[in-house]
């Protein structure tokens, strides 16, 4: 589980909010558009939705390991 978040934040694990990858899974998600996330969008969406996205960060763990 860890592993993906390492792997999905990597060149912005200090400002996720910019990584290009994670902003077009928040837009995708969401329908924000992906240039408009702010640092208060993204954290308002992990909080809003941290129940899903707890429940697909195990998923990309369990296919990880396996």
């Amino acid at each position: 589980m860890l592993r993906y978040i390492w792997r999905a934040s990597r060149g912005y694990r200090l400002a996720p909010w910019r990584s290009p990858y994670l902003r077009w899974r928040v837009e995708t998600y969401w329908g924000l558009r992906a240039e408009a996330i702010t640092a208060g969008d993204f954290w308002r969406f992990t909080w809003q939705h941290r129940a899903d996205l707890l429940r697909f960060l195990r998923w990309a763990g369990r296919m990880a390991e396996g």
